[in-house]
């Protein structure tokens, strides 16, 4: 596979973008910068990781990439931690902290950690591994859920290994938590044009992924891709679903994978196989295949995102970049990607009958999804694709060098 290169996006950016991005880099040429993260595939951080940790390498940063390897305990336990840093009152007992702290301690002493000038440490899962290195680099901690209103008890509990770090980087200016006194940027994620997930289809690539997979193509087609999570509320789709059903005789495929460390995945994933059972044109899919992602959103009439809780929501920016429009929650970083009637449409959490007359209206009203779906396209292109993303991180770690 040949791996990408930064000029490749001028087509998408512009040279000016490119060249800021070479320009940026320029102070930080031979930095030892090591990523530690918990999944390599499933979810939005292994994704950017997939494109950014190359990126980096090709202009100039001597950049790595480690997994933090857990027992099943661990990920019991960080999924607590997850859920309780977006809001949820959890139970987490001193075994659940000490099996917490155990795994981290081990990480630190056996993982690559020593021989890089910076660590960024993604997500709760690793965090207190910081508690255990000498501290002789820059630490960085990027959060990519939503911690504005954190469950208090958890939140006191995780702070100090959070003192300890240089600086955090957070996805919304919505996120920045004031009683924390460590200095904080804002990088809004990013999708790669280039990848697999994101790059063109023809129509005729479109119809063979679909046909491997048996969706017909005989109704509009209405799709979320997401995690089988709580947050994401799939249960929700479902209800929506059939109430677009009762006005629009149309098909509706959910697809999300099993993320490794989400150990709630596979209990949620079963209570909507429950629901759906007897359901007419529903169809549940749990592969990791990047291509049928692109596929259906490129074929979808509507995309959802019915999220409770979000981070930011990158599902939603892979849609829009496909010019589709998108009916999602006003939570987290959905909005900074869904613009009120020029790219899609916003709903509050549970808003089932406004989303679903909102997908009515986009099914039945063609001239209207065309409409948004060129604004979409252009809206993604302008804010989320990977350059900015590395031009943000570059910009971020020169203030350290």
């Amino acid at each position: 596979m040949e791996l990408l290169g930064i000029e490749k996006y001028t087509k998408y950016v512009g040279e000016e973008a490119v060249a800021a991005v070479v320009r940026a880099a320029r102070p930080l040429y031979g930095l030892r910068l090591l990523h530690v993260n918990a999944t390599f595939h499933g979810g939005g951080v292994a994704g950017m990781l997939h494109s950014l940790v190359p990126l980096m390498n090709d202009v100039g940063i001597n950049a790595d990439w480690s997994l933090l390897y857990g027992d099943p305990s661990l990920f019991q336990v960080t999924k607590k931690l997850h859920n309780a840093l977006q809001g949820e009152p959890v139970d987490l007992s001193e075994e659940d902290l000490a099996n917490y702290l155990r795994v981290n301690e081990a990480f630190a002493r056996y993982s690559p950690i020593s021989g890089h000038d910076t660590i960024i440490v993604h997500d709760p899962q690793p965090l207190p591994m910081i508690r255990y290195e000498l501290r002789d680099t820059p630490w960085v901690w990027r959060c990519h859920i939503d911690i504005s209103t954190p469950h208090e008890t958890v939140w006191e509990v995780l702070k100090p290994f959070l003192l300890r770090y240089d600086a955090v980087v957070a996805s919304s200016e919505a996120f920045r938590k004031p009683d924390l006194p460590v200095e904080t940027h804002i990088i809004a994620p990013a999708i790669d044009p280039l990848s697999e997930l994101n790059r063109d289809l023809s129509p005729d690539e479109v119809e063979r992924k679909l046909a491997q997979y048996s969706i017909p193509r005989d109704k509009p087609l209405l799709v979320q891709i997401s995690r089988f999570d709580k947050w994401k509320d799939p249960l929700g789709v479902l209800d929506v679903f059939q109430r677009i059903r009762q006005s629009v005789d149309c098909r509706l495929v959910m697809m999300g994978n099993m993320a490794t460390d989400d150990p709630e995945g596979p209990e949620i994933f079963a209570r909507v196989l429950s629901q759906v059972e007897g359901m007419k044109d529903v169809q549940l899919f749990t592969h990791t295949d990047a291509l049928l992602v692109n596929a259906l959103q490129r074929a979808a009439a509507v995309v959802f995102q019915l999220s409770r809780r979000e981070g930011f929501g990158l599902t939603v920016s892979e849609a829009l970049w496909k010019r589709t429009p998108v009916v999602a929650t006003d939570v987290g970083g959905i909005p900074l990607q869904v613009v009120e009637g020029q790219t899609g449409y916003l709903v509050e959490p549970e808003g089932y009958e406004r989303a679903a007359e909102r997908a009515v209206q986009l099914i039945q009203d063609r001239e209207l999804r065309e409409r948004l779906g060129a604004q979409a396209r252009m809206h993604v292109q302008q804010k989320f694709l990977m350059p900015r993303l590395l031009l943000d991180w570059l910009r971020v770690l020169g203030a350290f060098v």
